[in-house]
């Protein structure tokens, strides 16, 4: 009788179920380092948004943990909903290249609830966040593009995979139950795209869903229930169903490598409240702010762009001028380049009712336009490109090679730091409660256990 091969579900179990807190390289624990640092402070500054108001009160029951921010307790699923939206909702967070997904989002929220509920260490949490981590990476790497051509949000879909994975090692599940753990989260993902058309709040939650799905997916499979273990790669897996068939899937990305090649030491670090793909032509239009002395002598721009963005960043284009909420603003190319251009920067206080209604910014984001540009890097490297006409006839462009804060421009510890300070004096909070949660995450992963967090709770 033959042995069937491992699927790539258990091939990453195998590798995940030994993976060690001291075999996390340095590179890739400082990534998680600064994930973990970028995320806490944008669960302040979100803390008093609507929607993550909403979702605190959507949630039923009370446990041991922590939404950081917020009075009381929350069982874990809860906690993990909430701190993810609030992570996500200002699409400030961590993103990684390729197709772009956001493991901090999903994965922060996931560990700290999975490792409160359950009393686990913080090398437990380091361990579960590197390989979750890790498994979302790679499977935006599978098939790039193919599942937002599908309608599918990819952090929404693959993080509920990392979710699963890395609560099951921080738990110290066996490889059987870490491959069902990950079937079991194919049945539990989803998140589409449809929040594009008027910028409604669905997205925003889609990490804390994911986060929160991983936790039930783990604790499922550690209970003994079974999930396809061809979860992956199979006839019907996650691959068939949340990916157009046109792009063909590479499951060598989840096949090999492990622990040789570690992804996530990559992660970008966003500059900009906003959207990933936009984030260049900010620069680019930062760069032409600095050399147009008078922004009412604009009388067009034009981009070149990748032709993958246009469905998510450039259309409709009468929403895109003037879009119909804060929310949608940040996924609207004009709108961000017009922002950045008449204020100098493109932070939270940007995408704001008032900025929306400028009638200086809409004014300028109905002068800006696009073309696809064939040669366009993107989803391999994300560019910008800017040519400003101004009304005497004369033309000035303007250009970003990479995403800066990504691998090829990173973002500095002073950087991610002060972004860091301004997010949580956004949310609230004294300069003092500032330092003292940046001292709590700097330590982590150190940590006996997280009962620490109660500390951060109101």
């Amino acid at each position: 009788m033959s042995v069937p091969q491992p699927t790539a579900a258990e091939v990453f179990a195998g590798w995940a179920a030994d993976l060690r807190p001291d075999n996390v390289p340095d590179p890739v624990r400082r990534a998680l380092q600064r994930g973990l640092l970028d995320s806490a402070g944008l669960m302040v500054a979100a803390r008093n948004e609507d929607y993550v108001r909403a979702t605190v009160a959507a949630a039923d029951g009370t446990g041991r943990c922590t939404a950081i921010g917020h009075e009381g307790g929350f069982d874990a699923a809860a906690a993990a909903l909430i701190n993810g939206t609030a992570v996500h909702g200002e699409d400030f967070d961590d993103t990684f290249e390729g197709t772009p997904v956001h493991t901090g989002a999903v994965m922060v929220p996931a560990l700290l609830a999975a490792a409160e509920q359950r009393k686990l260490s913080g090398a437990s949490a380091l361990a579960g966040l590197a390989a979750g981590s890790e498994l979302i990476c790679r499977m935006a790497l599978v098939a790039p593009t193919a599942m937002h051509r599908q309608g599918f949000h990819p952090t929404a879909v693959c993080g509920a995979f990392g979710a699963a994975a890395g609560i099951s090692v921080a738990l110290g599940l066996p490889p059987a139950q870490i491959a069902s753990a990950l079937g079991i989260a194919g049945s539990m993902a989803s998140g589409i795209i449809e929040y594009l058309a008027e910028g409604t709040w669905t997205k925003r939650m889609h990490p804390g869903w994911a986060a929160q799905a991983g936790w039930r997916a783990a604790r499922l499979a550690e209970c003994g229930f079974v999930g396809p273990r061809s979860v992956f790669e199979g006839t019907h897996g996650a691959f068939k169903a949340f990916a157009v068939p046109e792009i063909a899937p590479d499951f060598s990305h989840l096949r090999e490598g492990w622990g040789a090649c570690w992804e996530l030491a990559n992660l970008a670090f966003k500059p900009y409240a906003c959207g990933t793909m936009a984030q260049p032509f900010i620069d680019c239009a930062l760069q032409l702010r600095g050399r147009i002395p008078d922004i009412a002598a604009i009388e067009r721009i034009d981009a070149r762009v990748g032709e993958g963005t246009v469905h998510r960043l450039w259309e409709p284009k009468a929403e895109k001028a003037r879009p119909s909420s804060p929310y949608s603003a940040k996924f609207s190319v004009p709108f961000c380049v017009a922002v950045s251009l008449i204020d100098g920067e493109a932070g939270l206080s940007q995408f704001t009712e008032a900025r929306i209604a400028d009638s200086q910014v809409t004014g300028l984001a109905k002068k800006i336009q696009y073309e696809i540009d064939p040669d366009d890097e993107y989803p391999a490297n994300y560019t910008g490109h800017l040519t400003a006409t101004l009304d005497d006839g004369s033309r000035i462009a303007a250009g970003q090679p990479c995403l800066r804060g990504g691998r090829r421009d990173p973002l500095d510890d002073g950087e991610i730091a002060r972004k860091f300070a301004a997010n949580v004096a956004f949310g609230g909070w004294s300069e003092a409660r500032a330092g003292e949660l940046a001292g709590y995450c700097k330590g982590l992963f150190a940590c006996p256990d997280l009962s620490g967090l109660r500390a951060f709770a109101g």
